[in-house]
């Protein structure tokens, strides 16, 4: 049995320059996401279901769940001298280091609870991470730290929370699956090098927004229906609602994930820093692709903490089919 800790300090070794407070960092994150999952493993018997009355900065209702978790994260971090500075989908601003504590080189940005509208109803949750490197010079960490592209990060991942709950991550070598025994309390190596088809078995999308969409959106999703066999193969339908659990889905069976900007969500409706560039990280380091229907989503520098985008995510090929089809109808 190979632990997080031993592949994550194995993979160290490989670099005599590295110093351990990335695998550090990491391990951190690793600590944090078991605490998550003992507390959604017991979430209907302890009072943390349910609304917690308030919305966060994105409008969003918030969980009981969103806010533990949100907490959890932050209080795992904010002490350990890695970390410079925060960002969290919960938090309007950026959160600093507690001053008693050393800022350490390092910027952490999380979605502390993906898909918690599924809560209630016992569905897949998950939490999304991306650590880049301080850029900043003086001070204790800026929003410089943390507005930075996609292709910066040196570090990305999520944690699902399903029918047992796997931790998976690059740091661009490649993308590993961690599976927690809970007999032992350790995430365990499951998944060594994850790659993605090229081609996927499903399509990932909310189509009750389909009235919504730009024409090339629809004429590509119509193709994933089976009415373009001329263009490409049908797939079958699997959403769940919660970006983790699609995406996880289909990085393991090969799929594609869409979120399209709509004429009510003009920019998009998933972030960019919290969501979808530490997504695409992972999915590129699969042998996957990730756009926003036109560019490629590694490469938008961000302007501010949460910033929308439009998200096409997946099997390479089927990436490439829908930036296709926008550009043939004039929208790429």
């Amino acid at each position: 049995m190979i632990t997080i800790e031993r592949f994550i300090l194995d993979q160290e070794e490989k670099y005599p320059e590295a110093t351990g407070e990335l695998s550090n960092l990491l391990y951190d994150i690793a600590l944090a996401a078991k605490i998550i999952a003992a507390a959604i493993r017991r979430a209907g018997l302890v009072n943390i279901l349910g609304s917690a009355g308030a919305t966060n900065v994105q409008g969003e209702e918030q969980q009981k769940l969103d806010i533990f978790a949100n907490e959890t994260m932050t209080n795992a971090l904010n002490h350990t001298g890695r970390v410079c500075v925060m960002a969290s989908e919960e938090d309007e601003q950026i959160i600093p280091v507690p001053s008693q504590y050393p800022s350490g080189k390092y910027a952490v940005l999380y979605d502390p609870l993906d898909g918690s509208s599924n809560i209630d109803v016992n569905g897949a949750v998950g939490t999304i991470f991306s650590i880049y490197r301080r850029v900043s010079l003086e001070g204790r960490g800026s929003e410089a730290d943390v507005l930075q592209p996609g292709c910066r990060q040196v570090a990305a991942g999520y944690v699902i929370y399903g029918s047992s709950t796997m931790l998976i991550y690059s740091t661009g070598q490649g993308v590993a699956g961690f599976t927690l025994d809970p007999s032992i309390g350790e995430f365990l190596l499951s998944h060594p090098k994850i790659v993605t088809p090229r081609v996927g078995k499903y399509y990932s999308v909310n189509e009750s927004n389909f009235a919504r969409w730009t024409k090339g959106t629809q004429w590509a999703v119509r193709g994933f229906h089976g009415d373009r066999p001329e263009e490409i193969t049908g797939k079958n339908s699997r959403y769940i609602g919660s970006l983790v659990a699609d995406f996880h889905r289909n990085l393991l069976a090969g799929g594609i994930f869409m979120y399209p900007a709509d004429s009510k969500n003009t920019r998009g409706k998933l972030r960019l820093l919290y969501e979808a560039s530490p997504m695409a990280f992972i999915a590129e380091q699969a042998g996957g692709s990730a756009t926003d229907g036109v560019h490629r989503i590694l490469d938008i520098v961000p302007d501010n903490l949460h910033q929308r985008t439009p998200l096409v995510i997946g099997s390479r090929e089927d990436v490439g089919y829908v930036a296709d089809t926008l550009r043939r109808m004039g929208e790429g």
